[in-house]
């Protein structure tokens, strides 16, 4: 089977909301953003719009179309989990106040691929996927809430078809340092198939971000810029 009949066409869609927060994994106690969307929570809003054992979503730009704005928030969290162990939780007895620093206002445009995996049967294609993925995302449809790093940070999505112009991203071209790309099996192999859902022991993989007159490259998972 050749590439073209593997991998789709170029996909895009616009994601905002009020708030959200890319949470930096460095960060212990308090929740930290990183400054814009990362890949993987990228590819959490594509999969919340459509998933399937066929396919496997690749990210290849995020463009940021709104100013880098923060928030900070104290809000109270409880510090503990549920458990069989310890089936009952007083919320009194648990509480804790932490601070957020969160980005507020935000819109970005998601340029990705997904290509046809092992699983696809012999009627997957991926015209069909390409058709389903842009007709769920014109009429606003998800097999959950899209977010925006966050489960409490909704993220509302249109697509941008190719006779659309792009929205304008910010004419900023900052050094973002490491940020996350994925999170991938502790089995060394392919790290594009193992990259996606984590079972066991986890690793994280991390690229050397920037801004490109508001555009983040991401890189494929497969090259040397990916490190984990």
């Amino acid at each position: 089977m050749n590439e073209s009949a593997t991998k789709s066409r170029l996909l895009r869609l616009k994601v905002w909301g009020e708030n959200a927060c890319f949470t930096r994994p460095e960060m212990k106690v308090e929740r930290v953003s990183y400054d814009v969307m990362t890949p993987s929570a990228a590819r959490g809003v594509l999969e919340a719009i459509l998933w399937k054992p066929a396919i496997r979503w690749h990210v290849e730009q995020i463009d940021v179309l709104k100013p880098i704005r923060w928030e900070s928030v104290r809000r109270n969290e409880v510090g503990s989990v549920m458990s069989p162990r310890t089936p009952h939780l007083f919320i009194e007895d648990q509480r804790q106040q932490r601070a957020g620093l969160f980005l507020r206002d935000v819109a970005y445009t998601i340029h990705a691929r997904f290509e046809m995996t092992e699983k696809a049967g012999p009627e997957d294609t991926t015209i069909k996927f390409q058709e389903m993925f842009l007709r769920r995302a014109e009429k606003g449809q998800s097999f959950n809430q899209p977010f925006l790093g966050c489960r409490e940070f909704s993220a509302f999505f249109e697509p941008v078809f190719h006779d659309q112009p792009l929205p304008e991203p910010i004419q900023k071209s900052p050094d973002l340092g490491w940020m996350l790309y994925d999170i991938a099996h502790d089995n060394r192999g392919d790290k594009a198939k193992n990259a996606h859902f984590c079972t066991g022991d986890c690793r994280p993989l991390f690229f050397r971000a920037s801004l490109d007159n508001g555009r983040l490259k991401v890189p494929s998972i497969d090259s040397g810029e990916v490190r984990g």
